[in-house]
Formats: C-alpha cells, sequence, structure tokens
C-alpha cells in the first residue's frame, strides 16, 4: 500500500458524507462528523474514515502518518466565485468609497472595472501569472483547495485569452484546482462605449466560439447590472455560449431587482450570484431550475454596504446555496473563506454548520465537481484541512483570525 496516507488521533473528522448532490434545507447541518477518528488516504484518494480503534490495525507499516493531536479535519474550502487574475490594485478608489463615493459614481468617472482592464492589458502573461500566483497563494494558505477563476478584465480578444492561459497555467501546476470562467461581458469597454450592439457581436460570433473550441474555459459568465449589460443583451451572450456547450454562471441583482436572476432560472444557469436584491418570487423560479445561489458577502462588506443576500430565505426555500469570497481588485479584495463563513454566520443568519456545507460540499456541486471533491467520502480526491482548532464552529467564531490549517491536496500536505 505505497503513497497511503493516515491522519490518527483527530478530534472531530467532518465528513459531510451523505446524499450525492447538493444540500438543502436542514440536509445543510448534516456535516457527519466522526470524533475520535482515522483518516486514510491511498493514491490520494479518501480510502476509508472511521474512528481511530477501528482503522488503527488497518494503517499499513510504511504509511506516512500525520497526527491530529485531536484537533478538527474539514475538507478544503472551495471557492466558487473569484476574480483571481488581474493586474495593479484600486487603493486610490478604496479611499474615495471611505470619502463616500459610490462604487457606481466610481465606475461613471471612469474607475471601476475599466481601470483594472487598463493595468491588465498593459501586463505581459508573465507578469499576470505571477500576480495571480501570489492571489492563489493567498487563498490556499487560508485552505481553499479549488478556485473557480473568471476573466473579465481584459475586454479584448488579446487579453481575454492571455488571463484564460494564465488560469490554464495555475491549474496545471497546482496545487490548487483552477476552473475557469470566460466573463467577457463584464462591461462594454471605452471603444466600444456607443458601439455596444457590436461588442455583443464580437463576443458571440468571434470570442466564445474560439473560447470553446480552445476548452480554455468550463462556463461562461455575464455581469447583469444598469452599468453592465442589460437582461436582454446577457441572454444573447449566454444564449450563445451554452450553444457551444459551457456551462453558465451569471452575476445577477446586486444592486436591484430584475437584473438577472429569473433569467439565470430560464437559461438553466449553474448558478445565480450575488442576489443582494433578490425578491422571494424569484427564489421560486430559482428553485425550480435547481439554480444555485452564490452568496458573496465580501463584497457587500467591502463596499461598507448592509444589504446581505437573504440566505435564511434561501435556506427555507430549499435552494443549495454556496458562500464564496468574489476576490477581485475593486469590490471585494477579500481572499479569506473563513472571512467569509465569519460573516454568513453574522450578517446572514447561517450556523456554522450551514456556512462550511455551502463553502465545501455545495460549492463544489456548483462547479459540476460534487462526486469528486466537497466531502471526504470513499473514492473522492483527498482535499482536506488540518486545522488548528477542535471544533468546528472555530472556523466561523474565530473572526479573521491568523490561523493556518495544515493544508492537504490528494492526500499530500501543500503549505509549511
Amino acid at each position: 500500500m505505497a503513497g497511503t496516507v493516515a491522519v490518527i488521533h483527530i478530534g472531530q473528522l467532518v465528513t459531510l458524507a451523505g446524499p450525492q448532490r447538493p444540500r438543502v434545507g436542514t440536509e445543510l447541518r448534516e456535516l457527519n462528523v466522526i470524533e475520535d477518528a482515522t483518516l486514510l488516504v491511498k493514491g490520494g484518494r479518501v480510502a476509508a474514515v472511521g474512528r481511530d480503534a477501528e482503522l488503527r490495525t488497518r494503517i499499513p507499516k510504511q504509511a506516512t502518518v500525520v497526527d491530529a493531536e485531536g484537533r478538527c479535519v474539514t475538507p478544503g474550502f472551495v471557492d466558487a466565485h473569484t476574480h483571481l487574475v488581474f493586474a495593479g490594485n484600486r487603493a486610490a478608489e478604496f479611499e474615495q468609497r471611505i470619502a463616500g463615493a459610490t462604487y457606481q459614481q466610481i465606475a461613471a468617472a471612469g474607475g471601476g472595472i475599466l481601470r483594472t482592464v487598463a493595468l491588465t492589458r498593459a501586463a505581459s502573461e508573465d507578469q499576470l501569472l505571477a500576480m495571480a500566483r501570489r492571489h492563489r497563494d493567498w487563498m490556499l494558505r487560508g485552505g481553499t483547495t479549488t478556485i473557480e477563476a473568471k476573466s473579465g478584465y481584459g475586454l479584448d480578444d488579446a487579453t481575454e485569452l492571455r488571463m484564460l492561459r494564465v488560469q490554464a497555467r495555475l491549474n496545471n501546476e497546482g496545487p490548487a484546482r483552477i476552473v475557469s470562467t470566460l466573463l467577457a461581458a463584464h462591461t462594454v469597454p471605452p471603444e466600444f462605449t456607443n458601439r455596444r450592439d457590436e461588442y455583443i457581436r464580437w463576443m458571440v460570433e468571434a470570442l466564445i466560439p474560439e473560447v470553446a473550441a480552445t476548452g480554455l474555459a468550463e462556463y461562461c459568465d455575464a455581469f447583469c447590472d444598469d452599468h453592465a449589460f442589460t437582461v436582454n443583451e446577457t441572454r444573447v451572450v449566454l444564449t450563445a455560449a451554452r450553444a457551444h456547450g459551457l456551462g453558465l454562471r451569471l452575476h445577477a441583482e446586486q444592486f436591484r431587482p430584475g437584473t438577472g436572476a429569473a433569467l439565470a432560472a430560464e437559461l438553466g444557469a449553474a448558478t445565480a450570484d450575488h442576489l443582494e436584491t433578490v425578491t422571494e418570487e424569484t427564489l421560486g423560479l430559482l428553485r425550480a431550475a435547481n439554480v444555485q445561489p452564490v452568496l458573496l458577502p465580501g463584497s457587500v462588506f467591502a463596499l461598507g454596504r448592509t444589504n446581505y443576500p437573504p440566505a435564511r430565505k434561501m435556506v427555507e426555500a430549499g435552494l443549495a446555496i454556496v458562500l464564496a469570497t468574489d476576490f477581485n481588485p475593486g469590490s471585494s479584495p477579500v481572499a479569506s473563506m473563513p472571512f467569509m463563513l465569519s460573516l454568513a454566520c453574522l450578517e446572514m443568519g447561517l450556523s456554522p454548520a450551514e456556512a462550511l456545507t455551502a463553502s465545501t460540499l455545495n460549492a463544489a456541486w456548483s462547479l459540476g465537481l460534487g462526486d469528486t471533491i466537497g466531502s471526504l467520502e470513499i473514492g473522492k480526491q483527498a482535499d482536506f484541512l488540518l486545522h488548528e482548532f477542535t471544533d468546528y464552529r472555530e472556523i466561523a467564531y474565530f473572526v479573521a483570525a491568523p490561523a493556518r490549517p495544515r493544508v492537504f491536496v490528494a492526500g499530500k500536505e501543500v503549505t509549511q
């Protein structure tokens, strides 16, 4: 049994074992915790989970043994909404917002997304890779083992493809898994300000087919908002993406109702993201269409706003909620999934168990990976965290603690 890893003396092993589908309602609290546990990994996959006393005799002599010393083990975090690749920063806009400027005012003055677009277009692929690797490492040190990453700071053929290649290179080098999403429909670039239809036609007729043909993205996203794309424009983009075999994700209803969530249901998108202003009627549409809400409390926090997504209503409506960081240089320069759990509990009324499920197993299902990662069950990839804590609730309870879990991807420790 060469290549076996045995993690012994686990105080709490949070397996999240159960039905092979996203968790809804009261299921979000069903963590399936084993106390005084051992986790066996062979060939990078979970080989066995159980009580120490039951599994001790199954540990081969040549196994690598990790003593958890009574601490907690959970699946690695799955961050299902990030803008990982970009150049520069928007610290000046951070200062402007503190002084009272709104996100929309900054964007109207030529800042916001377009500021990052200019910087990203000017950066080489290797420069973008170096910056994205740093962002990836921040996430990895906090326990994020799988990252969905969007393009969208190029808005032209060369830079959008450059961003997607950077994400592919990061995925190939590991250790974190990167799932790529095309987000050319992030905003209209300045050279197309008075030619919106031409920009949409270019995405539909040129960029989307090229990206699909090269396999550089698995999903296509669009920002449906007053300062980005209308519902009808978004429908055109995402319908084309679906026709070319890309999965659909959608920025929706961040600032006002009626900006995209119903469209996500209409098109059968995998996710509708943000949803700070979503209505109960639209939640019903999402539930009927099995669209997973991706909730991004980091952007509400970083923008100094107070209208967090109605997570409790979503749980009560039977939606399979997901938590993610929305890591980006403007509205959510937040790379920490543990901080998202704290915000979800303190500001959105989720229990620690619900928040953990939303940031691991449900997030994995939203990326089409629920049968591979997100829980610690026999046959799944052994992506797990050995926390400094003894109780999983402490992840959310110790807000912004400088905790450094030991991070394992496919059974191999990847952080020091």
